[in-house]
């Protein structure tokens, strides 16, 4: 790439940030609480995410009159699980989720567009067809991968949390106490912030299984499900919860030894593609290369 490729490139950047600071600063202008706020009119939290962040002052102003529009309730309710599994409801709302894929999805072909047309590099129309679908399921995209992120470490604090809460309660707190001791103390734990949640919908009113099962919804794990399941059980019949927290705790250990065996065996099996289309050939190449030479220049003659 040439020097006046470059230099028309960080032009078309600099034009582009310039853009944004504009936008921005109407943006400003005009209520930024109005203007950053929910469809519902609550503040959202700060999005983990630059573009998130970067690109929700666009969507409410332009895209979020859009995304009100659609009303197909399938849409609407799978993007709402998605957002809860992800633990990004208190970041995004529906109508923001939508008006991001709207937006991302017109923003994928428009920045291509741009980049096609200053470098001239005559790309077929088929690829800003594509490039649409791409921008629209982009947000959902992050949303997945946070959720597989979320459940990686839950699954990693919950045997953890479950011998504190057994420990706990065996020490003399009840239930609800063990749980405050836990969230205290585990400060940036995935887990620990979702048992916060549970406590704070029982301090509001919800009963104990109630916010236990929400805490299982949003988790949306088999392992938290069984946990919560078995707690709702013991707290329904009087069972002694310390001694349901210590099986349920070796129960969880097991199964997590048992889908580290299993994640071992599917490795192994992963490694015999790269042995045999790249090791190996390699190997023999080393191996019967030199052969091969003195053959063809009549070595062995």
């Amino acid at each position: 790439m040439g020097s006046a490729e470059l230099l028309l490139i960080s032009g078309l950047l600099l034009g582009a940030y310039a853009v944004y600071s504009f936008v921005s600063i109407l943006l400003t202008n005009n209520t930024d609480k109005e203007l950053l706020s929910w469809a519902s009119g609550n503040e959202p939290e700060k999005s983990k995410s630059a573009l998130i962040n970067w690109s929700r002052p666009l969507v409410h102003q332009f895209t979020l009159q859009h995304a009100l529009r659609i009303k197909n309730k399938k849409h609407r309710k799978k993007i709402e699980r998605l957002i809860l599994t992800a633990g990004l409801s208190r970041q995004l709302n529906v109508d923001e989720f939508i008006g991001l894929q709207i937006f991302w999805g017109i923003a994928f072909p428009g920045f291509l567009g741009v980049m096609n047309f200053a470098l001239e590099a005559g790309l077929h129309p088929i690829l800003f067809i594509l490039f649409i679908p791409a921008g629209w399921m982009f947000p959902e995209f992050y949303a997945r991968r946070e959720k597989d992120s979320r459940e990686v470490r839950m699954r990693a604090d919950l045997p953890f949390f479950a011998d504190l809460l057994a420990l706990s309660t065996e020490a003399g707190l009840d239930f609800i106490s063990a749980i405050q001791r836990i969230v205290d103390k585990a400060e940036g734990s995935t887990l620990g912030e979702e048992l916060a949640i549970v406590l704070k919908d029982i301090k509001l009113g919800a009963s104990r299984s109630t916010a236990l099962r929400g805490l299982a919804n949003r988790s949306d794990l088999m392992e938290i499900t069984s946990f919560v399941a078995v707690l709702v059980d013991a707290d329904a019949t009087g069972a002694s919860i310390s001694q349901v927290l210590k099986d349920q705790s070796v129960q969880i250990r097991l199964e997590r030894f048992v889908r580290a065996e299993k994640a071992g065996a599917r490795a192994s099996q992963l490694m015999l593609f790269p042995i045999i289309f790249f090791i190996v050939p390699a190997v023999f190449l080393v191996v019967f290369g030199p052969v091969a030479v003195n053959m063809v220049s009549g070595g062995f003659q």
